[in-house]
Order: C-alpha cells, then structure tokens, then sequence
C-alpha cells in the first residue's frame, strides 16, 4: 500500500516544521511500521546543536519516534478523520550519538489502543547498533469540519468529521452528513437528508430539495443516501411524498454524471451509473450495477434490474430486464449485457445460460408464460442469475420490455 508521507503528518497535531521521514521500507498495518530518516548536515537544527560538533538532539528522536506513529496508527480507515497529538514519553533511553551520514532506522510497535489513546514502543538503530528507545503515549481527536466563509451552514445541520463545505453552498437545518463529505460551490442540500460518509456533491447540484409532483403539498418527507457517492455539476435528486411512502433511497458507491435527475420516491441500489442527462421518474427502482446511459428517461414506476445496461438516447416504459441490454424509443431488447457481465467477473457459464434464457424469451415463438416454464423446466440452466431473471419478470406490475429490435435479432447477438 502507498503511503503519502506529507498528507498523513499534516494531521499530526504540533509537529516539528520539517518532516523527519524520508520513507517506509516496511509496514505491517495495525502493527508496525519501520521508516528510514537520512541524517544530512544540512538539517536545520544542526546549525545550532553543535557548532563544531553536530549533534541530532534527543528531543527530535521522540519526534522522529512520533512522526512515525503517527503514520502508522493514521493508515487506519476508521482513523481517518482524527489527528494525532503526542501525550507522553516514558522509558526514554539514548545509547548513542547520531551525526551527519547516519542512516537512521526507525522500528515502532503498536502496543495498545482504546481509541482515544495509543501506545507504541519505538527503537532507532543505525547500521544494527541501537542509538535510542521509547515508549509514546498518543492521543487522537477529530480533524475539524472545514466551512467556506461564504457558505450557509444551518446551525441545526450535522456536519461529519473531516467535511469540506464550499464556497456559496447551502446546507439546511435538517441535513445530515456524514465524515469526509465534500460539499461543491454553490450546491444545494436541503429537506430532511441524510447523506453517507465519503459522498461528494460537486457544484451546482441540488439535493433532497421538494418534489416536482403537484399532489405535494408540503408534508414532511425524506431522502436518504449511503456512502461513496458521486453527484457530478446539476444533478437534481429529489425527496420523497406521502403517496409514494415519503422517502427517496440511494445506496452506496453510485455515479451520477452532470444533470441526472432521480425524482420523489425513487429507490436506487448500489454500485450504479447514471450517464449525463439520465432521468428517472417518479417511483422508479433501479437496481444494483445498472447502467443508465446519456438522455435516457426511465417513466415512472418502472424498474431496472441488476446488471442492466440502458443504452444513450432511450426512452423506457416498462421494466427493463436484468443483464439486458436495453436500447432505443421506444426501448427493445438487444441480447445480454456481455461486456458488462464480463468486468463484473460473472463467468462463462453462467453468461451462456442466460444468453440461452433470453433466446426462450426474444426467439422462440412461446409466449412470455409459456418460455418462463420452459426455462424453470430446464434442467442446465438452474443459477441464482437465472432464478432472479425469472422472478423478476414475474413480479412486474407494468410489464417487461420484451420487444425485440426490427432488424434479425441472431446478427446482433452473435458477438454477445
């Protein structure tokens, strides 16, 4: 794992000004760490300890000692919002000089740790001879929410450790974010809203403002969002309404580009991408690692099933299929998502089987019952993928979109 040296004793509480750390050979996450620290006669302090006889001071041993527990303990993700502050030294021993041209090791052990405090030993050694030994007591606090002063921050609002809040943007009183959160200039987050830690929201979108539904008449709803996020320029997601059950959901790690929209009442999974322009209406169900490509509108109550790819420019009325591809206005049916099934690490058989299955669907002449049965009758095509397809197909309350494209459907799945 890379570690940025820098930004990682930037949140070190009352360092030194110079880094004493030029690199980490070896790194045991939550247990060790060792790091190399070049003594050069050029370092500042020699200037003055001693004129004659350089000397490193002993008190820049513990904070080389402490940089370096430092970076240890921060590689923690549950630590990345806090910043270290050294609380205590004991057992401090200095068993040799250490001068310009030494190469200095620096070996530190994670001891202990309650979440507030930290104890660590530290041994230094140059060229195998030990030069000095510690144990550090380390404390941790929260990094501070950082706030544009010409942003509009509620009082009332939770703002998580570690978020950056833009310049102009407005956050109400009744929005919750969590850590690490990155509010863009000029956005807007209103409404009762929850957004997830390490959820950015770029410039110019607006989040968890009313629905454009004229049967709201103001009653309190919400929107809630997991973590990992992204709301690229103008993306405009909405809350909820009472008819619709008064909430907006979107899980973790989805991808909104510029201008999509998710109207009141939608529910979004995790892992999906919305290309610029992408529109759901309201009441819509768009389920995990389905892609909704540029301009496409999905109408309202519709669903979108896992692993769905919606091609530019289309307009989807009725429910498009899981691991379809799912093309045009309005919107037909063109073979299975191959290439996104195959980055997503399904395997060859079971992207035969539901190739097979779509044939049931799309070319034979049975009607959709009819090729439903024969599929669950089909003893080499039984597979979580292929259960989920057909339940799917069962449960839909506005139909599925079956039609197939004008042209002979074998030239355009022959590729798939």
């Amino acid at each position: 794992m890379s570690i940025n040296i820098p930004a990682t004793l930037d949140k070190f509480s009352y360092r030194y000004p110079s880094f004493l750390v030029d690199s980490v050979i070896d790194h045991e996450p939550g247990r060790s760490i060792v790091a190399i620290k070049n003594v050069t006669f050029n370092e500042e302090f020699f200037q003055g300890h001693f004129p004659g006889m350089p000397l490193m001071p002993g008190v820049l041993m513990i904070e080389a000692f402490a940089q370096v527990a430092a970076i240890l303990v921060l590689q923690d993700p549950d630590r990345s919002t806090q910043r270290i502050f050294l609380k205590g030294v004991d057992q401090a021993k200095f068993r040799r000089q250490v001068v310009p041209g030494d190469r200095l090791r620096l070996e530190v052990k994670l001891r202990g740790s309650d979440g507030e405090l930290t104890e660590v030993d530290c041994l230094a050694d140059v060229g195998g001879q030990p030069v000095a030994a510690a144990t550090l007591l380390l404390g941790v606090k929260e990094i501070d929410v950082e706030i544009d002063p010409t942003a509009l921050v509620a009082p009332s609002a939770e703002i998580g450790a570690g978020s950056v809040i833009g310049s102009h943007a407005v956050i109400g009183g009744n929005v919750k974010l969590g850590r690490r959160c990155h509010i863009g200039a000029s956005a807007v987050v209103d409404g009762i809203t929850e957004i997830g830690d390490d959820t950015k929201v770029f410039p110019c979108a607006s989040i968890g403002l009313i629905p454009q539904d004229l049967k709201f008449h103001g009653e309190e709803s919400r929107l809630v969002i997991g973590q990992r996020n992204i709301f690229r320029e103008f993306v405009t997601v909405h809350r909820g309404t009472k008819g619709g059950g008064g909430i907006t959901t979107i899980g973790n790690d989805n991808l909104f580009m510029a201008y999509a929209h998710v109207a009141h009442d939608c529910t979004v999974g995790n892992h999906t991408i919305f290309g610029n322009g992408a529109t759901l209406g309201g009441h819509v169900s768009v389920e995990d690692y389905a892609t909704i490509s540029a301009l496409s509108g999905v109408h309202q109550f519709c669903r979108v099933g896992e692993h769905a790819f919606v091609g530019g420019f289309s307009v989807v009325t009725r429910d498009a299929l899981p691991y379809a591809r799912t093309v045009g206005n309005r919107a037909r049916v063109y073979g299975v998502n191959t290439i996104g099934l195959v980055r997503r690490g399904f395997s060859p058989g079971v992207i035969t089987q539901l190739k097979r299955v779509y044939r049931y669907l799309l070319q034979s002449k049975l009607n959709t019952s009819q090729a439903l049965a024969r599929i669950q009758a089909d003893q080499t095509l039984l597979c979580a993928e292929v259960d989920y397809l057909v339940n799917f197909i069962r449960s839909s309350e506005r139909g599925v979109g079956l039609r197939r494209p004008g042209r002979r459907f074998d030239e355009l799945i022959v590729d798939d």
